[in-house]
């Protein structure tokens, strides 16, 4: 047997769908859908690349010919603008809820298609008064509101590259990012609202173009309204450029290759510079838009909040483009979820009818902190299906999740995917039996599995590499300026056999459920066994005092390492040497005496990127007193 079964645990609990979910769902038949996918890739991709409206039609579903630099639809000519607003607004849904808006101090806007393809032709108009011309780029740092997705559409409308830099990323993390993109102009605000705070994005604008003196033009939205510095001949106030003759509300729309550059996000890693992944238009928004519409089941009535921000490929994605070619209403909240009071998210599911909540697991168990009777106060009876994205999600705060704010009618699609993959690679359905803490299966067309340093299929229930063997659409293109960097990253280890690696450590199970254990270099050997920090943390978050928890490994001469182990405890509670030695007791019985950790402290936050993941990394360098490196990403 071998030694990590013995840690393991035989079973897991499984929700089954109702009949009544499994008539209604979009994809009834899992299994016949992914046989079909996997036995004709290029037909099934092909079938759902015809939902959408092209110019001209593809040559060749698939170009392999130079991997790893795969093309999709190539010959074809669109533009993905054209399916998410411009076809939109010749139908009945021009008058439909594009979006609805609310700003953490209350105030509200909603878009209708009509008017949200309007407001995106006057912005794309001021962009080429600019003389932004296809294939510019041109960078967006902004809060969470309305005009950073007009902003970013307006971009694609005109054939521009948009590189869209979260709100709060340091002055040199924007002029590193502004600098590798070459961005002439760029996009920003006043300030943003954020915990009753106002944060000073223009003034950290200012610094980071001293620091890149590349950029021409800024435009600047009036959000907060406080007092900041204008550079005459620079600096002009979006509402001032759009009372100019040239922000008319019609605006033709750039026909572009399929393989065009639609954006570059930049993601960073343990080591190096920051690295911009480049998406295109083709193959993205046929991804995109078919993983919204079957993991989350669209209907046309449904309210959709994905509650991530823009910034995040998780905001690129399932905010801004596939809802908007689905024909979907979304939902955008500015500002913080506990802000004024932790019931202000279940406040808003109340308040606009909210069907399908997409979140991360960190913004879940930050809540399951407050208890029950926040969201209990709440009537969240509109609630359908449930998401969750970013990190593996514990299965205590799956169950929490599941219980409190799905009242256990809510299936819970836990989505595992990445900046580089463009959408959902690992996901569930709502017809398909859920296993808390578990992605369950890859998406159709999909084809994953975990491999060892042979690249050889382990066996059920052993950790591994999660590797990709197929290209897909919604695949990065290359790191932008830097080929080889994308070669070397994600390429190379298994170059032989053409896998993708996605520097995820996982398991499978023998249903063929994937658990994702976490990166790589979160895996920590003690004594011979390899764990995953994801094991240990959900044993300790599954204890009634802990909220959430961070393990990392620790050099030790006898085992190896050892694990270390930070909570922050839920409210009520307080951390004492007894509780130590009772969270031990409890990870020693849920998990295995090997998987205690030597030390656990409590604190009371964790170093997260913005997006919510926790940098375990840093708080490994901090506990060995050594340099953090890259924390451009790190949550302030």
């Amino acid at each position: 047997m071998d030694r990590q079964e013995e840690i393991l645990p035989t079973e897991h609990e499984v929700y089954h769908p109702s009949a009544e979910a499994i008539s209604e769902a979009v994809i009834k038949d899992y299994d016949a859908l992914y046989a079909r996918s996997v036995a004709d890739p290029e037909g099934f991709w092909a079938t759902e690349a015809k939902e959408l409206e092209w110019y001209e039609p593809w040559d060749q579903v698939l170009d392999d010919s130079n991997p790893p630099f795969f093309k999709w639809f190539t010959g074809a000519k669109t533009n993905i603008v054209h399916n998410a607003l411009d076809r939109h607004v010749k139908t009945w849904r021009r008058n439909k809820l594009a979006l609805i808006w609310e700003g953490e101090p209350g105030d509200r806007r909603s878009y209708s298609y009509y008017r949200l393809w309007q407001e995106t032709c006057r912005f794309a108009n001021v962009l080429r008064s600019m003389g932004v011309q296809k294939g510019d780029r041109v960078t967006i740092y902004m809060g969470r509101v309305p005009e950073l997705a007009i902003a970013m559409l307006a971009c694609a409308k005109v054939g521009a590259v948009h590189s869209v830099v979260y709100g709060g990323f340091s002055e040199q993390a924007l002029a590193d990012r502004i600098d590798d993109a070459q961005s002439r102009v760029l996009i920003t605000q006043d300030g943003a609202w954020l915990r009753g705070k106002i944060v000073e994005l223009k003034k950290t604008a200012d610094e980071a173009i001293r620091r890149s003196p590349v950029v021409e033009h800024v435009i600047v939205l009036k959000r907060t309204e406080q007092e900041i510095y204008m550079e005459p001949g620079r600096d002009y106030w979006l509402h001032d450029l759009l009372a100019l003759p040239i922000a008319a509300p019609t605006c033709s729309t750039e026909v572009m290759d399929a393989e065009d550059p639609l954006f570059i996000l930049y993601t960073s890693g343990t080591t190096g510079t920051p690295k911009g992944l480049l998406h295109t238009h083709g193959g993205y928004q046929v991804f995109t838009s078919t993983t919204l519409k079957w993991v989350f089941d669209f209907k046309e009535a449904d309210r959709w909040w994905c509650a991530a921000d823009p910034g995040w490929i998780t905001g690129h994605s399932y905010i801004v483009y596939a809802p908007l070619i689905l024909g979907a209403t979304s939902f955008m909240y500015e500002g913080a979820p506990t802000h004024p009071y932790p019931n202000r998210w279940w406040k808003l599911v109340e308040s606009y009818g909210i069907t399908i909540l997409y979140t991360a697991p960190t913004a879940i168990r930050g809540l399951m902190r407050f208890g029950d009777a926040w969201p209990n106060r709440h009537d969240l009876s509109s609630l359908r299906l449930l998401g969750s994205v970013g990190e593996p999600i514990n299965p205590e705060a799956w169950r929490w999740y599941h219980r409190v704010i799905g009242k256990d009618k809510c299936p819970i699609m836990d989505t595992w995917w990445q900046t580089e993959t463009g959408g959902f690679m690992i996901t569930p359905m709502p017809s398909v039996p859920l296993k808390p803490g578990s992605a369950t299966r890859p998406f159709p067309g999909i084809e994953a599995e975990i491999v060892n340093e042979e690249a050889e299929p382990v066996k059920a229930n052993e950790d591994g590499y999660l590797v990709v063997k197929k290209p897909w659409p919604g695949m990065a293109r290359t790191v932008y300026g830097d080929p080889d960097r994308f070669v070397s990253q994600y390429w190379e280890r298994f170059q032989k056999q053409g896998y993708y690696l996605t520097g995820d450590s996982a398991r499978k199970d023998e249903d063929g459920y994937f658990w994702i254990i976490g990166r790589i270099d979160d895996v920590i050997k003690v004594s011979g066994y390899r764990l995953g920090t994801a094991e240990i943390e959900s044993a300790l978050v599954s204890h009634k005092a802990v909220a959430e928890s961070a393990c990392i490994g620790i050099p030790d001469e006898l085992r190896g390492n050892v694990i270390w182990a930070y909570c922050i405890l839920r409210s009520g509670y307080e951390g004492s040497d007894r509780l130590v030695a009772q969270l031990k007791d409890h990870v020693r019985h849920e998990t295995g005496p090997i998987t205690v950790p030597a030390k656990i402290e409590f604190v009371d936050k964790l170093p997260k990127t913005r997006s919510g993941k926790i940098m375990r990394r840093v708080l490994k360098a901090q506990a060995l007193g050594q340099d953090v490196g890259d924390i451009s990403t790190l949550e302030a």
